[in-house]
């Protein structure tokens, strides 16, 4: 033995059974493992067997060679989980030849296998009543995560379960986060810090505008917020367009308000405010007419339909319009006169980089502009209009506002601080875990004197109505699908604190005004797409309003493995630490095929020969020559004009693909119903 094993660093041992388990280890790596039986002499403890361990079976050894083993090694550690009285037996029989030992803490799942593994205070690791080394609590974490339910975790997850075991030094801890525990320590990703940029605020005083308004804004405030401090100062009232670009809940919209309600007291073109959903127009025609509407008409435009969802008669003459960018654009592509425009306010207007909306959005100003200029140059009196963007996520703010031909004003301070915090969970522990969130929000009380509510989002209708009905605390979903007096109701509730929690789609994302303090992601969808780090921006960004709250909370809801259609490439872990990690998408509309022509049509039936003109100011790349070719080839134009196909395409909002496949389905004597469960069912294919 002395020829194969040579020089020896640790001779490790380790009480087994009524055994002791030897292992020799040189170089840091194990040479071989024994098993030692002591007897006692009258001389004491001696060796009485000693067998070398190959693999399931024994190779028995004399015992003499234990002793030589042991004279050779540089050091003898004795297992601290040996038992005192045997560790006191091991140390007399060393005494008889001379040698000492060292009771070392060492891993005992390791010294259970055969393996040295001293651990320290710094790298001990809690397991049940006893402290393992890393290594073994990785694989006990491993073990966890394949019994847990919460699905096969992708490398960036357990990175971060990995960092929490060996920060907290607690397997335990660690085990009751994938079985839905909230604890804050452990769930806690980061803070992002409140900040605040210093900035000269203008006093409302000292603000030149008309009579009415003037007295309305000093009643309000006596000086305006830093991001509308900014506006003034860059030429807000001098007409210029302008970019805005700050954080939610810091005032933006009031610029394009104090702008827009200007001009149009003083007579100079009505105030167009455009926002991309119709719950959002809603809320907005609502604020305008109670602040506004004993001076000025104000009128909603969200659709076709010249009735609206409040039962109101759409009015093209009133001096405030708000619509949606549908509804305006449905306006100009049917030719309404919508009178003069003095002020136009988009906003969300980052909307322009999302696929569907935002060629849309993009098309839509730019028929807007040159609806204006038209108007322009058949009455003298008037100037056109004013153009306000507002956003809170931007990635790339001056090159937008470059495009958009627009002075940025962009201020970057954060009202409140906020936490976020990511769980592991399966789809349905979700509902349990966000009951504990609201109920514990819910409970605490601000230093303002509010109620802690939450937003839950989530990635359809039915689970909304499904997670609303599992809360013990009053609670509402709200999404499109509701009627607008329902949703009015959950408004009202939720503003009065009547409700703990509202349950919804991506209708509150885009800025309906609810005051909450925490927001929960039950999944990272919305729909059949995963989150854009620009849309989980803007949603995370409705926690926390400094009116009411001292911070906000967001919750990421995490299924380790899951999608949610096989369309996603990307699974849920996956997405939550590139969305926290993220940067900010760039916003730019990109054309495909279907897109630019779409547009162009549009363009066309708004501007006939013009529309080149048009389709060359957008701010996506419109392939102009091959879109007409295109238009000209599926007989949507005639020319310069649009046939009656191509008007009917056109003010429905038709991409090319769903003409086609209603045109197929007229010839093939389809009727409605059976048209419109076909498209259904083709989007649910894709």
């Amino acid at each position: 033995m002395s020829k194969q094993v040579g020089r020896v660093d640790t001779l490790f041992v380790h009480e087994t059974n009524d055994d002791f388990l030897v292992v020799v280890q040189r170089d840091g790596e194990r040479v071989f493992r024994a098993v030692l039986e002591l007897q006692e002499t009258n001389a004491g403890p001696r060796p009485a067997k000693f067998r070398v361990k190959r693999g399931s079976s024994d190779d028995p050894r004399d015992p003499s060679q234990f002793v030589e083993l042991a004279r050779r090694a540089d050091r003898i550690r004795i297992s601290q989980q040996t038992s005192k009285a045997r560790r006191d037996e091991f140390r007399e029989m060393l005494d008889g030849y001379q040698l000492d030992a060292l009771v070392v803490r060492t891993c005992r799942y390791c010294a259970s296998n055969g393996r040295y593994s001293p651990i320290t205070a710094d790298t001990a690791i809690k397991a049940d009543n006893e402290h393992i080394c890393p290594d073994c609590a990785r694989r006990e974490l491993e073990r966890e995560l394949d019994f847990s339910g919460t699905g096969t975790m992708t490398k960036a997850a357990q990175e971060r379960l990995e960092a929490l075991l060996l920060e907290t030094q607690d397997l335990g801890r660690i085990s009751n986060l994938l079985k839905g525990g909230l604890d804050p320590d452990l769930t806690k990703f980061d803070t992002v810090s409140a900040t605040t940029d210093d900035v000269d605020l203008v006093p409302t005083s000292s603000l030149d505008l008309n009579p009415t308004l003037q007295s309305m804004v000093e009643d309000r405030f006596d000086t305006l917020l830093p991001v509308q401090s900014l506006s003034v100062e860059n030429g807000l009232f001098e007409e210029r367009d302008q970019l805005v670009v700050s954080a939610t809940a810091t005032g933006k919209t009031l610029v394009g308000e104090l702008a827009g309600v200007n001009r149009a007291l003083n007579g100079d073109g009505k105030m167009l405010f455009l926002v991309p959903l119709v719950a959002l127009a809603n809320q907005k025609h609502e604020d305008f007419e109670e602040r506004y509407g004993d001076h000025l008409n104000v009128t909603i435009r969200v659709g076709a339909s010249r009735i609206n969802d409040d039962g109101n008669r759409f009015d093209p003459n009133a001096d405030i319009i708000v619509g949606t960018y549908e509804g305006i654009d449905h306006a100009l592509r049917t030719g309404k006169d919508l009178g003069d425009i003095g002020t136009v306010v988009i906003d969300e207007v980052h909307t322009l980089k999302e696929d569907e909306r935002g060629h849309r959005l993009d098309g839509m100003i730019s028929r807007l502009k040159h609806y204006c200029e038209e108007r322009e140059k058949r009455r003298d009196y008037y100037d056109g209009a004013q153009y306000i963007y507002l956003s809170a996520t931007v990635g790339n703010p001056e090159a937008l506002a470059q495009k958009l031909r627009a002075t940025l004003i962009e201020f970057e301070e954060r009202p409140v601080p906020i936490e976020r915090h990511v769980t592991f969970a399966s789809g349905q522990e979700k509902p349990d875990i966000i009951n504990k969130l609201v109920r514990r929000e819910f409970d605490t009380k601000s230093s303002k004197g509010y109620r802690g509510q939450t937003i839950v989002f989530t990635n359809s209708r039915r689970r909304c109505h499904e997670i609303s009905r599992k809360l013990e605390y009053d609670a509402a979903p709200y999404h499109a699908g509701l009627d607008y007096r329902r949703r009015k109701k959950v408004e009202r509730m939720f503003g009065n604190q009547d409700l703990a929690a509202v349950v919804t789609t991506a209708a509150l994302a885009a800025g309906v005004d609810f005051p909450a303090s925490q927001v929960v992601f039950d999944t990272l969808a919305m729909g059949i797409e995963w989150l854009s780090v620009q849309e989980f921006e803007q949603m995370l960004g409705r926690a926390g309003r400094p009116d009411y709250h001292d911070k906000g909370t967001v919750y990421l809801l995490v299924e380790a493995d899951a999608s949610y259609h096989n369309s996603m490439e990307m699974t849920e872990d996956e997405v939550a630490f590139k969305l926290l990690k993220g940067e900010m998408e760039d916003v730019m509309t990109v054309y495909d095929e279907s897109a630019a022509a779409e547009e162009t049509l549009a363009n066309i039936t708004v501007a006939g020969k013009k529309a080149k003109r048009l389709n060359d100011r957008m701010l996506g790349d419109v392939p102009t020559k091959h879109a007409v070719g295109k238009l000209l080839e599926w007989k949507f134009i005639d020319g310069f004009e649009p046939t009656p196909l191509g008007r009917a395409v056109c003010r429905h909002f038709l991409a090319p693909k769903d003409a086609f496949r209603i045109l197929d389905g007229i010839r093939q004597g389809m009727s409605p119903y059976e048209l419109v469960a076909d498209m259904e069912l083709a989007d649910d294919d894709l």
